[in-house]
C-alpha cells in the first residue's frame, strides 16, 4: 500500500507547482512508511534522507509541504513539531502529552464526522475537513 500512495502524493505536489526531487520522494516515502508522525530530526536522520540531503533541506521541504496542505504539523508550540501526511479521505486524531510532548494516534471512532457532515450540508462548503488534537499528561509523566 505505501508504494501506491507516494506517486499519488507526488502528483498532488506537482499539481500545486512543487518540483519533484529525489529528496521530496524520499521524504514522502519515509512519512508513508512510518506508523506515527515524525520530527524534523527524525526525518533528517532517517536512512532514506540522511545521505540524500541536509537538515535545512528537509526543513524547507516540510515547511513547503505544510503550507500546501500535503503535511500536517502537530505538537506543542514550544516543543519539536511532528509532521504527518494528509491523505484525502483519511485522517487521524491525536493525543499529545503536555509533559514530554509525545504524540500518538487515537484508536477510536472520530466524534466529529457527523458534525462535519452537518456543517457541509448547511454551509455548502466543499473539501471540508477537520483536525482534532487532545492534550493531556501521558501515563509516564503522570
Amino acid at each position: 500500500m505505501p508504494k501506491e500512495i507516494v506517486p499519488k502524493v507526488i502528483a498532488r505536489c506537482r499539481d500545486l507547482g512543487l518540483r519533484r526531487t529525489k529528496a521530496l520522494e524520499e521524504l514522502l516515502a519515509t512519512l508513508v512508511e512510518s506508523d506515527r508522525p515524525m520530527t524534523l530530526a527524525e526525518l533528517a536522520a532517517s536512512p532514506r534522507l540522511a545521505d540524500q540531503c541536509d537538515k535545512a533541506t528537509v526543513y524547507r521541504l516540510l515547511q513547503r509541504l505544510t503550507e500546501h496542505g500535503i503535511l500536517r504539523r502537530l505538537g506543542l508550540h514550544e516543543r519539536a513539531a511532528y509532521f504527518t501526511l494528509l491523505q484525502p479521505g483519511k485522517h487521524s486524531d491525536y493525543l499529545i502529552c503536555t509533559g514530554c510532548g509525545t504524540i500518538e494516534a487515537i484508536k477510536a471512532p472520530c466524534p466529529v464526522h457527523d458534525l462535519e457532515d452537518e456543517i457541509r450540508e448547511k454551509t455548502g462548503y466543499k473539501g471540508l475537513y477537520h483536525e482534532l488534537e487532545f492534550f493531556g499528561t501521558c501515563p509516564k509523566c503522570a
